[in-house]
């Protein structure tokens, strides 16, 4: 049996799937600060027998919460002379040219535990000035005194050559064993020294946090008598051991989000739809990511904290290529000063909820306004609802300053929160140069079922896909991948004369690299399968794009059609290309998948009364532009493949409801998928 566990801001969540291919799922509330405890409550929650989990992948957000929170160590860090202020220098260019409130991010390292080194490399990774050792030793003590708790090493010119890395790593573990040390050639082999140094600072900041709770959460497993294998979700959407967890922790920067927009690729390659755009609401944020002809985008521009008044910290390692926005089925409605209705960023979370949790809460968020408009049903949740409460809140935190109805407010805090979901729809499809009406919105989370098909009609899309077991979908997506491990390394050659036995041997070695790790974790060579990139551009060009490149020893042929793809790619990313401008490789792309047996979906049963037997009752719901409509409301256990309805109607599981609006019809699928055309 495979299971899978991902922490949420609001519910931390269980799928497994048994031998044949049969989905359970399980859920229970996060459990803030001791997360590990979560995870147990929900193994305990779905009466699973620990001793027949063969295989569990687990989903977290300590990472990231760490780094918003600044609860990370005390940090540290030495790299070459001259270069202390790289993290508060930073970027000359600003995001928003004409915001005269940019602020430039205070630095996790302050300047007083910023030291320097003599020594030096040029770009090619040779030694000008070897390192002096006396100045490491003198650091170290001076690092002991502050009782700092991690330190990062990035040198000049270290993606080229690590050695004066390595050699500081060696000195400070003989010197100072008990310290967490992160090299940024161990994190990141790409050039840019701002982006490679805030990397190395940010892995080392969360290190001894992620190693802790590592331990704590294996050591819980160990203790209720789970022995399968244990994987950690990545953020480039493949897993990886515990151990190796550890040692780069920032790899997990995004572990929980990004497993849904794997899964939701997945789903795709099974049911025949390859252009998806991935939806996920849950309790605190609204996730979205693109994924082209089956492509899940991966990106190592990646950024924490990026604000129209803040540049962010750049984080160098492979992310899906995701958009976030602080709005969830927790986001609270309030009132700015200007008097204008607003829906998040900030949220109820686990603790103290939404009103209708009953746990607290007093601001209106999301779900009470769902609630009020009948789109979710105060009977599906595990507390008894107060909805008198639930009114009372909305009505005195909105409807008495705009001197509307419950009703009315409730209708408004779902329109404004439907408006900023839709402009993060917009950032991953149109602002880059896709047509949303050319694929297929794949909604999941709590949340996501719900608003989707509102969504989708105004986006122009024609098709969503609620996939079974939505609430937990992000789990799920877990249990349908396999190990990965990234290895990219600056390598900038002109591409029309390159050397191909050197970047023959590159490849190679970046291989040998991959197969060795993967053998020390137990997986045979014939279970890894490689893909590999390059990031290229036009001579005398700033950035680059991502280009496939052919696996196998490279000959005249394959540099052919490298020189095609990239110039197709170029101009679908920027509508024009430069046939006669030399082209030069910058980075050396290499993913291994260490592949892993996955679980078959199981067909449903096909229906004989199309859902009749599965209404569970008619209710009042309140529909934009068409008011309250009495609505069919459906038990979505009970509805079997093939089953057709037309809307409105709402079909009911745990933890979500799918909203389907007058002029959109729904189908479900033999897995049991609920396919939902929107009319347009």
């Amino acid at each position: 049996m495979r299971v899978a566990t991902d922490i949420g801001g609001t519910f931390t969540d269980l799928v497994y799937v048994d031998d044949d291919g049969r989905i359970g799922i399980a859920k229970s509330h996060t459990t803030p600060p001791n997360f590990e405890q979560g995870v147990i409550d929900v193994i305990e929650k779905s009466n699973l027998d620990p001793r027949d989990i063969e295989t569990f992948i687990h989903g977290t957000t300590v990472i990231i919460n760490a780094l918003t929170e600044r609860k990370g160590a005390k940090t540290a860090l030495i790299t070459t002379k001259g270069f202390r202020d790289v993290l508060e220098i930073a970027r000359g260019n600003r995001p928003d040219l004409y915001n005269v409130r940019y602020q430039k991010p205070a630095p996790f390292v302050p300047r007083y535990l910023r030291k320097e080194v003599t020594e030096r490399l040029n770009y090619k990774g040779e030694i000008i000035k070897p390192i002096n050792v006396s100045e490491i030793e003198q650091i170290i003590e001076y690092f002991k005194k502050e009782n700092v708790e991690a330190i990062a090493v990035a040198y000049l010119h270290s993606y080229a050559n690590p050695i004066h890395e390595q050699q500081t790593v060696k000195i400070i573990k003989e010197l100072w064993p008990e310290v967490s040390v992160t090299a940024s050639h161990e994190v990141t082999r790409e050039w840019r020294e701002y982006e490679r140094t805030s990397t190395a600072v940010l892995n080392s900041y969360v290190k001894p946090i992620a190693s802790t709770y590592v331990d704590r959460l294996e050591t819980r497993l160990t203790s209720i008598g789970m022995s399968g294998n244990k994987y950690i979700m990545q953020s480039n959407g493949g897993t990886t051991t515990f151990n190796q967890s550890k040692i780069t922790p920032i790899n997990m920067v995004e572990s929980g989000p990004v497993a849904g927009i794997f899964g939701a690729a997945v789903l795709g390659q099974m049911i025949g739809e390859k252009n998806i755009i991935a939806f996920d609401i849950g309790g605190t944020t609204a996730k979205c990511s693109l994924i082209d002809n089956g492509d899940v985008k991966i990106t190592t521009d990646y950024k924490i904290e990026k604000r129209d008044f803040t540049a962010g910290y750049p984080i160098k390692v492979p992310v899906v290529d995701i958009v976030e926005i602080g709005n969830g089925g927790g986001s609270i409605a309030w009132i700015d000063d200007a008097g204008s209705l607003r829906v998040g960023p900030l949220s109820a979370g686990a603790l103290p909820g939404p009103i209708a949790y009953d746990r607290g809460g007093t601001e209106p968020t999301t779900t009470d306004a769902n609630l009020v408009v009948g789109r979710l049903s105060a009977k599906n949740f595990d507390n008894e609802v107060n909805m008198q409460k639930v009114r009372k809140g909305i009505e005195e935190k909105i409807a008495k300053k705009f001197d509307i109805s419950v009703e009315e407010a409730a209708l408004g805090i779902i329109r404004i929160a439907n408006s900023n979901m839709l402009n993060a729809l917009k950032l991953v499809s149109v602002r880059k140069g896709y047509d949303p009406r050319e694929f297929t919105l794949v909604a999941f989370g709590g949340g996501g079922p719900m608003h989707a098909p509102a969504l989708a009609k105004e986006l122009g899309v024609k098709k969503v896909i609620v996939p079974v077991a939505a609430s937990v979908f992000s789990a799920w997506g877990m249990l349908m991948t396999d190990l990965r491990n990234d290895y990219i390394k600056t390598y900038i050659r002109g591409l029309n004369d390159i050397d191909l036995e050197e970047v023959n041997q590159e490849w190679e070695g970046m291989e040998s690299k991959a197969i060795s790790q993967y053998l020390k974790e137990g997986i045979s060579q014939e279970k890894v399968v490689f893909s590999r990139f390059a990031d290229m551009r036009y001579l005398g060009q700033e950035h680059t794009v991502k280009i496939p490149v052919p696996n196998g020893e490279w000959d005249l042929d394959s540099i052919k059609e490298i020189i095609r793809r990239f110039h197709e790619i170029h101009e679908q990313h920027y509508t024009f290309k430069l046939e006669s401008s030399p082209i030069e490789i910058v980075n050396l792309h290499l993913t291994a998948f260490g592949k892993v047996n996955k679980p078959k979906m199981y067909e449903i049963e096909s229906s004989v009364d199309n859902g009749e037997s599965a209404i569970k009752e008619i209710r009042p719901v309140l529909y934009e532009d068409h008011g309250w409509i009495d609505t069919k409301v459906y038990d979505r256990e009970l509805l079997l493949a093939g089953v057709s309805i037309n809307g409105p109607a709402i079909v009911e599981e745990q933890s979500a409801s799918t909203v389907v609006y007058p002029n959109q019809s729904l189908k479900v699928d033999k897995y049991g998928n609920l396919i939902i055309y929107t009319g347009v």
